[in-house]
């Protein structure tokens, strides 16, 4: 029997690799719904390929071409998440989520209910709204299955181990393309010089977070979440081969490094299939095993890594804020509109703003806080940099 499954931004990184797995495999599966934010002719080649029966597309100009496309008196074709329950009578068996930034949130959210099995690789929606996906796993009992490769490494890791057992967990870090450029001249880094990342092809926004090391920041954030440890059991280690992927040091004294190639095609495959499917991967590299060189973060290179002392262990409006925050910047810096070590000294100052703070007391309690917190964090920054 076909395993029935949906895929949130199949255009995209995640999404093509997960479109690249089931086309060796195609006889396995029926998908049922594909969406894309603006690439409709990927998302057409897609449908075509797999005969897929829905699709979503939410740019309006990419929607109005596909509606005259040939392919639309076969496929039902929508402008947005609002037809769920038209597409879907009962549950399916897989959903993939990796729409990427707050816009993934709500259909993140909504397809849960119409999923068994659920991957999330959108970090804003854990980050953001972790507390309601899990209101809606458990009220659904949707098994979620997280995809960033640290995530789903302890998530493998901790198979049958009891949480209280564990002492550590290291996440580990590329440094980036600026782990060894000297410290007096990354005032004047260029957006190209950012967005070259030494290990992973990456679009240009999470090619930012790693370079400043936010990106760290919101994974630290997602492990608290996900598997609710405290912040003060998580750290973070400068590791740039990025063969190791997370490290648990449980009480027993017995640490387990989880390691694999140094791309998304394996923990990918992993949320789909059960572990009695394999993979083709490289050799254990030997090489990079003896070179670990594991390194502390240094504070003075990666000064946005001390937002993880204004953290708190409970859940609250504060990480929209964060979120907010970096996207803003991000998109001020590859707009040249501020240099790149702007990027941490106004996260960590307007972090420390009263009207943000105070969000730490805020519990999240349905999507539209969120976007409207959102909303008001971008007029914020807008007007404090006018000034």
């Amino acid at each position: 029997m076909k395993k029935k499954i949906a895929i949130l931004g199949s255009t995209g990184s995640i999404g093509k690799t997960l479109i690249d797995i089931i086309k060796k495999d195609k006889k396995n599966f029926e998908i049922i719904l594909l969406s894309a934010d603006g690439n409709y002719q990927e998302l057409l080649k897609q449908a075509k390929f797999f005969k897929v029966k829905n699709l979503i597309i939410n740019n309006k100009n990419s929607y109005k071409k596909m509606i005259n496309h040939k392919i639309a008196y076969k496929t039902k074709i929508y402008n947005d998440f609002n037809s769920l329950d038209k597409i879907f009578k009962k549950k399916i068996d897989y959903t993939m989520c990796a729409i990427s930034g707050l816009q993934g949130l709500k259909p993140t959210i909504e397809m849960i209910k119409y999923s068994k099995n659920i991957a999330i690789a959108n970090k804003e929606a854990i980050i953001c709204g972790w507390d309601l996906i899990k209101q809606q796993l458990k009220k659904n009992k949707t098994n979620f299955i997280p995809v960033d490769s640290e995530h789903f490494s302890i998530w493998y890791a901790l198979k049958g181990i009891k949480k209280d057992l564990i002492e550590k967990i290291y996440l580990t870090a590329s440094g980036g393309p600026f782990l060894k450029f000297p410290l007096n001249k990354i005032k004047k880094v260029k957006i190209n010089q950012a967005i070259s990342h030494p290990n992973w092809k990456m679009g240009k926004k999470i090619s930012i977070d790693s370079a400043t090391m936010m990106n760290k920041i919101f994974e630290i954030i997602e492990a608290k979440k996900i598997f609710d440890i405290s912040y003060r059991k998580l750290s973070i280690l400068i590791h740039p081969k990025s063969y190791v992927h997370a490290i648990i040091k449980y009480k027993n004294g017995i640490s387990k490094m989880i390691v694999h190639d140094t791309n998304m095609r394996i923990p990918i495959f992993n949320t789909l299939y059960s572990s009695e499917k394999s993979i083709k991967s490289k050799n254990l590299d030997i090489i990079k095993l003896n070179n670990l060189d594991f390194q502390k973060v240094d504070l003075k290179r990666y000064p946005i890594i001390n937002i993880k002392d204004k953290l708190t262990d409970h859940s609250s409006l504060f990480e929209t804020i964060l979120v907010s925050i970096n996207d803003k910047l991000v998109d001020l810096f590859l707009n040249n509109k501020i240099k790149f070590t702007d990027i941490s000294k106004k996260m960590n100052s307007m972090l420390d703003l009263k009207e943000f703070k105070k969000f730490k007391m805020v519990k999240v309690k349905k999507i539209k806080d969120i976007i409207i917190l959102n909303k008001k964090v971008v007029e914020k920054i807008d007007f404090i940099l006018k000034r």
